[in-house]
């Protein structure tokens, strides 16, 4: 960039521009998407980028300036895997079409400063992962990450009598070949860790999500976007930091065909919730909230 200390304000969120890269700040208001809010600023290199453009923005009186990451540069993008929404989009900055000339000068510039390898994929993450440590709620589990190890606690009214024959688990990063996350907001959403095999290849997938002990499933109002993408993140990168030279770490990958729940297991989990409403522990609400999710994997 031609000048350092350049600022660009745009809606929920401000790009500052340095020598060597740019740091995007986004605002904490009601109406900023909470990913974006729990991301609360990124510093993206020049070298991380490989195109910039600016197009008119969804919304009337708007235009968007947007940077998009190389291939393998973000961690957060490639565990996103294009799941992510328009506006949660960390590399967008919606703008009042009254400063569409500006931001056509910050594009140029920004065009000025990609790296030689802009249309490479990269060796390695040039971007950071939000720092752990890390946890969220998901439907049958909570996950937390704390920089070294992953831990899955299940939760009696949501976790498979699979889940619950396995006990809690614990996964070293050391044993992982990577992550596969896929959005609460698609059906079937879950974060599952792929663990080494002896050959450092990813071991394949014990069976669907909600009966694999190295997987949490998300369900309504569980494991949402800006509580498990950051998490599922940050272990992909310190995946791929203590990957043995060689050995090529999952990030999203290819998704998994959907299974359907065995229906044995789903009777016994809501005859379970049955006895706890019946305690006293569980509302009317939330019973018929858990049958309804549980019904819905048949």
């Amino acid at each position: 960039m031609s000048r350092m200390g350049d600022v660009l304000a745009g809606i929920h969120a401000r790009w500052e521009f340095d020598t060597d890269s740019v740091l995007i700040r986004f605002e904490r208001g009601i109406r900023t998407p909470k990913l974006l809010q729990v991301l609360a600023e990124r510093r993206i290199p020049y070298e991380a980028l490989s195109s910039v453009t600016l197009e008119p923005g969804s919304r009337k009186g708007t235009v968007v300036l947007r940077a998009t990451p190389r291939p393998g540069a973000d961690p957060l993008v490639e565990t996103a895997a294009g799941q992510l929404r328009p506006t949660a989009d960390p590399y967008r900055l919606v703008l009042p079409a009254e400063r569409e000339t500006l931001a056509d000068y910050y594009a140029t510039e920004l065009r000025s400063a990609l790296g030689p390898a802009a249309d490479q994929e990269a060796e390695e993450f040039l971007v950071a992962a939000p720092p752990a440590p890390l946890q969220f709620k998901a439907y049958d589990g909570k996950a937390s990450f704390d920089g070294k190890v992953v831990s899955f606690r299940w939760f009696w009214t949501g976790a498979s009598s699979a889940k619950w024959k396995a006990g809690d688990q614990s996964f070293p990063v050391s044993e992982l070949a990577g992550v596969e996350w896929r959005s609460p907001e698609i059906a079937g959403g879950h974060l599952r860790l792929r663990r080494r095999g002896p050959d450092g290849a990813p071991e394949e997938a014990v069976g669907p999500p909600d009966q694999d002990p190295a997987a949490v499933v998300f369900g309504l109002g569980y494991g949402l976007v800006h509580e498990s993408l950051p998490l599922a993140a940050a272990v992909l990168e310190a995946v791929r930091a203590a990957t043995p030279p060689g050995s090529a770490p999952v990030s999203g990958g290819p998704r998994p065909a959907n299974h359907r729940a065995d229906p044995a297991d789903i009777a016994n989990r809501i005859r379970h919730l049955g006895e706890l409403r019946a305690a006293g522990l569980l509302t009317e609400e939330e019973f018929t909230t858990k049958k309804t999710q549980l019904l819905a994997e048949l």
